[in-house]
């Protein structure tokens, strides 16, 4: 009797087990379907990305129903091959413009830009640095002299045009991570070093390097220290657009509550380096800002800026094709 009972009970549970299983294949696909696709955005850990940040640690992306991963990087040109290879979905703010621009080269109809930062001699993103006892005191003074730059196509071309069109003939540019610049001018291994934020204010809260000349490229490359260098850009791959359009709408939205937020509050935003940078501790609130451009924020006059960027590229045979900046821009 007692063994029939247990024999009852054994089959019970097993059927159970089972149904229990079956309910849980079959509703699997439907918690998938609702949890909407991944979207992978690869970052380069500088200042320029907040927004993307602040957009992850107020919830904006969540509460917008989305999966948002983001994917570190050591430079842009990692981001971009990511996207360009299908391992990544995007790009945050801070992702060189350039790098962008040879991977949609590479691969016509890849990128679509919807937000980009630009930095003039107001917001402070690149500059020129010398060891704070360096006895030069103009870009001309550079004469001969051994000139660190940031890694990739873009600080490289960027850092020879500076040099050159600021009157620095004989230069030598030497690639180096950003974040040795400070300790290579400390160490005299250079003389100088064409670099972005927070470098140069590192070096001046620790007395190692000072600032020659802050934005550089509006002022060599545009023309006027006042313009708007659109030298990093946040986009999606067009085929994740075409995939999701919806998904792309939101999380386009979400990014550009992280933007008014930064706008707004930037005092408050700065937190947000905190994790997804090296900026922290008193760096944090002593670190320029740089401005935000949404894609439906885009003046002629600065859609004529970014050309001229781009146009750089072209000159000095970067770029294997003139690359128009409205074919790139997101259009909503």
């Amino acid at each position: 009797m007692t063994d029939t009972r247990h024999a009852v009970s054994s089959t019970r549970r097993t059927l159970l087990k089972a149904a229990g299983a079956a309910v849980a294949v079959a509703g699997a696909p439907m918690v998938r379907a609702q949890a909407g696709p991944k979207i992978r955005i690869g970052y380069w850990p500088i200042a320029a990305g907040l927004p993307f940040y602040s957009a992850i640690e107020l919830g904006y992306f969540k509460e917008a129903g989305l999966d948002v991963e983001p994917l570190k990087f050591a430079g842009a040109q990692q981001v971009m091959e990511a996207v360009l290879s299908g391992r990544a979905d995007g790009t945050a703010n801070g992702t060189g413009s350039a790098n962008i621009a040879i991977g949609e080269i590479a691969a016509p109809g890849t990128f679509k830009i919807f937000c980009s930062n630009p930095s003039n001699v107001k917001n402070v993103l690149d500059e020129v640095i010398v060891p704070v006892a360096s006895p030069a005191k103009v870009m001309a003074d550079l004469k001969g002299k051994r000139v660190g730059s940031g890694p990739g196509i873009q600080n490289v071309t960027l850092a020879k045009t500076v040099l050159e069109r600021g009157g620095a003939t004989g230069a030598t540019v030497v690639e180096l991570p950003i974040g040795q610049h400070v300790a290579a001018l400390a160490a005299g291994q250079i003389d100088a070093a064409y670099t972005l934020e927070p470098t140069g204010t590192i070096g001046r809260m620790n007395g190692t390097t000072r600032v020659l000349e802050p934005g550089v490229i509006a002022r060599y490359v545009l023309g006027d220290p006042m313009a708007p260098w659109f030298g990093g850009s946040a986009s999606l791959a067009s085929a994740f657009i075409q995939k999701n359009p919806e998904v792309a709408k939101k999380f386009i939205t979400a990014y550009g509550k992280g933007v008014a937020y930064v706008r707004s509050k930037p005092a408050e935003a700065r937190q947000y380096m905190k994790g997804y940078t090296a900026i922290e501790g008193p760096l944090t609130s002593e670190v320029p800002l740089a401005a935000y451009t949404m894609y439906n924020e885009f003046t002629p006059a600065d859609v004529a800026h970014f050309q001229k960027f781009f146009d750089l590229f072209s000159e000095k045979g970067i770029f294997s094709k003139r690359l128009l900046v409205d074919s790139m821009l997101y259009k909503g």
